[in-house]
């Protein structure tokens, strides 16, 4: 439990203005009103980390990029279908930095790591291929269905990333586990040989 609670934080921190602008238009909300709802909430949290002298994580900056972009394309476009399709490009940004080895270290303990460090790296491609993935179903679903797409951005994305982090913990959770009781044991390989 230790583990979940120390990933979940930094996780929700780091999107929170893309889940505020999610959750807001998955409720009804005028998109123009969750954008900049997003947009204050992404600058909020930058802003934050900027004022404790810490370093902005890279997807820190991707959620604030995105949802700047976002607003900026509400405002000057008028066309939804537009601001629609720009999670796509959003989800392509973002799973190219996910394929960068090492990029979830800041997602376990310091002590897991050393036990489950490549599992995070196995796991950093599946989340790239998660936005990968969902790049192209935005595209179909803000193109092709597009009455649908205000639920989709709502329940979708944040479904399928909860979904990934469940899965993941729960791997990393149990192979660390699992090495600990070798390790204890006598019997650990090394761990590039897993």
């Amino acid at each position: 439990m230790r583990s979940l609670l120390y990933a979940v934080g930094p996780m929700l921190f780091d999107s929170l203005g893309v889940i505020v602008f999610a959750v807001l238009l998955g409720l009804g909300v005028d998109l123009v009103v969750a954008t900049i709802a997003g947009t204050v909430t992404a600058v909020g949290v930058v802003g934050y980390e900027l004022a404790r002298g810490r370093k902005v994580a890279a997807l820190q900056w991707i959620s604030l990029a995105s949802v700047l972009f976002t607003a900026a394309a509400t405002l000057f476009t008028g066309d939804p279908r537009f601001v629609m399709a720009k999670p796509t490009i959003v989800y392509l940004i973002v799973g190219s930095v996910m394929l960068r080895k090492g990029w979830l270290d800041r997602y376990i303990l310091p002590e897991q790591l050393a036990l489950a460090g490549d599992v995070m790296d196995r796991f950093g491609m599946i989340w790239a291929a998660l936005m990968f993935a969902s790049a192209g179903l935005n595209l179909v679903v803000a193109l092709f269905f597009t009455a649908w797409w205000p639920l989709f951005i709502g329940i979708f994305p944040l479904a399928s990333k909860f979904g990934l982090f469940a899965v993941h913990i729960a791997a990393v959770h149990f192979i660390g586990q699992s090495r600990l009781r070798r390790r204890a044991g006598g019997e650990l390989q090394p761990l590039a040989a897993e």
